[in-house]
């Protein structure tokens, strides 16, 4: 995907200026509320008509306010999921699915129905009226609706966040899923840091109305250190679970880990905060901590008051948090070996 962006829109108490290059498949659009991250998004479908500027897709413009281009929503082929589904209510959920798919000329085309509604999981729901699924399933199908209609490029406006608690992390796989399955590219806006870490690679910084900032997501989390409360979360992606009676043991790459048993034994996502890992020099002696990985010191940061220590387990990153003086009087830098401690009680399963 290449999209080009130079575009400016002014309202009586806000405006908006966004100039940026995108080439990754997987890009996201982060700022807090009112920063304009809706605003560029509606620009960019066609929903809203820049005051200046132009907006190219793939080597195809599809507005310049010089050469009077603006070209209308069905024919940019973008597709929007909104934050509240917009599914319509006088519809089954097959009916909505192939709104948009029925309306494509047949060599258009290009999304198999049943492959898709199988990867989203939703074969049972086809019959259903959309007034009876949850918030969750409707998501699931406003973005199956979304993606049969073939578009170049898909905006998720903030999708999750009309989901409580856990259900937005159970939508999470389906999303990657079917972006990967059929490789359309995406612009997910989120004022949620995690929720573009999950789903995201690139990512462009709105502040005020202006795009500010853009750099790979990861690069965008350790940032933010300084300012986060809560610490760093470390994202791990862990499989082939083995049943040890209470708990259980995964595989993070060549990593052997123990987790808490707390039902669900399946592979998935795991988050562990920086601040629940302790550093050894030497490998304890006795602990009731379950994860003892040897690792070496890549490269330390300093945050607002505390240090991130980048470790490399086996090929595998992990950030820790801790107080600069830890830092100093174990003398801890990189190409330092160490001994990163944390219980099986800590991790915390996403999906």
């Amino acid at each position: 995907m290449l999209l080009e962006v130079d575009v400016e829109k002014n309202f009586a108490d806000f405006s908006v200026h966004a100039a940026f290059t995108l080439r990754s498949t997987k890009c996201g659009v982060f700022g807090p509320s009112g920063s304009g991250k809706s605003t560029l998004m509606y620009m960019l479908a066609g929903l809203l008509e820049p005051d200046s500027g132009f907006i190219r897709l793939n080597g195809q413009t599809l507005f310049a306010r010089q050469e009077k281009i603006n070209l209308r929503p069905e024919i940019r082929r973008i597709g929007v999921v909104f934050q509240n589904a917009c599914l319509f209510p006088h519809l089954s959920v097959r009916k909505n699915l192939l709104y948009g798919l029925n309306r494509l000329p047949p060599q258009q085309r290009t999304i198999n129905f049943e492959q898709l509604i199988h990867v989203l999981r939703i074969e049972e729901l086809l019959g259903r009226s959309v007034a009876r699924l949850s918030g969750g399933e409707k998501q699931r199908v406003a973005l199956g609706r979304t993606v049969l209609a073939c578009p170049q490029l898909i905006l998720l406006d903030e999708p999750l966040s009309g989901l409580d608690g856990q259900l937005k992390y159970q939508i999470i796989p389906y999303l990657r899923n079917v972006f990967a399955e059929f490789s359309i590219p995406m612009l997910f806006i989120s004022h949620s840091l995690q929720e573009l870490r999950m789903m995201t690679e690139e990512v462009l910084v709105l502040e005020r109305g202006l795009a500010t900032q853009q750099m790979t997501t990861e690069e965008l989390a350790r940032s933010s250190l300084s300012s986060s409360g809560r610490g760093y979360v470390n994202l791990l992606d862990l499989d082939s679970p083995e049943d040890l009676g209470r708990l259980l043991q995964y595989r993070w790459g060549e990593v052997p880990l123990i987790v808490v048993k707390t039902g669900n034994v399946a592979a998935g996502q795991f988050a562990l905060n920086s601040r629940d890992i302790l550093l050894f020099k030497k490998h304890p002696e006795a602990t009731s901590a379950r994860n003892m990985l040897p690792c070496i010191v890549r490269k330390t940061y300093s945050t607002e008051w505390l240090t991130g220590v980048e470790l490399d387990c086996q090929g595998n990153s992990l950030i820790v948090e801790i107080v600069p003086q830890s830092v100093e009087e174990m003398d801890i830098k990189p190409g330092s070996e160490v001994v990163a401690v944390f219980k099986a009680s800590a991790f915390r399963r996403l999906y």
